[in-house]
């Protein structure tokens, strides 16, 4: 072959990075080194992968075409490798996750994963919903546990377990134990709110699009334990994850404000790039998250430590 799998895995980590510098620190490779084997893969089949644009590289026609490709083959040259070191293939796993399902689901399975598959790697990046799908789009990760809507063509969406959130309040604010409350009186509170490109946010936001009102949001956070310390201080009334909510339910120190006409429902899922090849360690990775909620109608019903 005329290329090389180094050459590949520049341009895959030149193409993710848009700048050949980013790239070769991430590849722990001198600039040099890293400019020289894109330049040679190029000058060898008298092609352009990528085109200048200011201080940006960005793929051209040829390069998107390549990328998926090179991406899966260098998948399947670290499962070889893997083989080879008598690992059995799991490798390396890039996952990224949603903030309720990587703060409360992820780790669980993550550490089982590790435990099932000692010479497994899995790295584990929680951002938003909007954020994990982009990062997915850009191979920069292997897969995306979401709790949001995924509509990119280039993405394959597959369904995971129910989730259903709740508007919840202070046991002293005036909302609590009122029974169910109506919208538009919900829509005169202050809210502590998840910010713009969550699931969260959007499945509230679709829910209540048949009101005009909008919502009086005193606080945007990006955390849910900060949404709750919040609600728990008086400050406003939040909803996140039953998931979520669940041990503070428990405790009392949270309660739920009953909401029959807003649809919360929402589902988890998972979500890779469609051209992704499915080494070992990732179908063994997605085979482990539906054993978890195997029987599970919601995911408040999955069997987590309780802290009290």
């Amino acid at each position: 072959m005329r290329y090389t799998l180094r050459q590949l895995e520049v341009f895959v980590a030149v193409a993710q990075h848009e700048s050949v510098s980013r790239a070769a620190r991430s590849l722990a490779l001198s600039q040099s080194a890293a400019s020289t084997a894109l330049a040679e893969l190029e000058r060898q089949f008298d092609c352009r992968l990528l085109d200048r644009l200011g201080k940006r590289l960005k793929l051209n026609a040829l390069g998107f075409q390549l990328l998926p490709k090179a991406v899966a083959l260098l998948d399947r040259a670290e499962e070889v490798e893997e083989l080879l070191r008598g690992q059995q293939g799991i490798g390396t796993l890039d996952v990224g996750a949603t903030l309720t399902i990587g703060n409360y689901l992820a780790t669980l399975l993550i550490s089982d994963f590790m435990q099932r598959h000692p010479g497994s790697r899995v790295r584990l990046q929680v951002r938003n919903t909007r954020t994990i799908v982009e990062e997915v789009r850009q191979h920069e990760l292997d897969l995306g546990l979401i709790e949001g809507q995924c509509e990119e063509d280039d993405v394959i969406t597959q369904p995971w377990v129910e989730d259903e959130l709740a508007i919840f309040c202070s046991p002293r604010h005036p909302l609590a134990n009122q029974g169910p409350v109506e919208l538009d009186r919900l829509l005169r509170e202050a809210w502590i709110m998840r910010e713009q490109g969550s699931g969260t946010r959007l499945t509230l936001e679709q829910a209540a699009r048949h009101r005009r009102g909008r919502f009086n949001t005193l606080l945007e956070l990006e955390h849910t334990e900060g949404i709750k310390r919040a609600v728990e201080s008086g400050l406003g009334i939040g909803c996140v994850s039953k998931l979520a909510l669940r041990d503070a339910f428990r405790r009392g120190s949270l309660v739920q404000i009953p909401t029959p006409d807003l649809d919360l429902s929402r589902q988890f899922a998972f979500i890779w790039h469609r051209h992704k090849y499915l080494a070992t360690g990732m179908r063994e990775f997605l085979k482990q998250c539906r054993h978890m909620t195997e029987g599970i109608r919601s995911s408040d019903q999955i069997d987590l430590p309780y802290y009290s």
